[in-house]
């Protein structure tokens, strides 16, 4: 039963990552917004490009990961990729709303946290 759970939020959170990914390439402005830090119409959008490349990267090798390892190797990876969703905290408090700050970007490092420690408890 832990290791449906564990492995099952970690294919959510993957599957996550390659969507918003995949959102930021499609609809930059839209997503930027979403992010918590909107951009201006009129400014250059490789930030947004690069975002998106890098959650999409992300994700896919998270579903690698899973799809390919052990419990022990899925779960360093979540700890190490917490740090994104904990930086974009840091960014989003800087330049946008703490709301979002907090109500997405920590509270999505506190479950990825939570699924690397469900993944080594297995």
């Amino acid at each position: 039963m832990l290791s449906t759970i564990a492995y099952g939020l970690a294919v959510v959170l993957s599957l996550f990552c390659v969507l918003i990914g995949a959102r930021f390439l499609l609809a930059p402005q839209a997503s930027a917004a979403g992010y918590g830090v909107p951009v201006k119409p009129d400014e250059d959008p490789a930030y947004l490009t690069i975002k998106g490349l890098r959650d999409l990267s992300y994700g896919l090798l998270g579903l690698a990961l899973i799809a390919f390892t052990s419990a022990e190797a899925v779960a360093w990876y979540l700890l190490i990729v917490a740090i994104n969703p904990l930086g974009d905290t840091l960014i989003v408090l800087r330049h946008g709303r703490k709301a979002v700050a907090f109500g997405v970007h920590f509270a999505t490092a506190v479950v990825v946290l939570l699924n690397a420690a469900l993944l080594f408890a297995l």
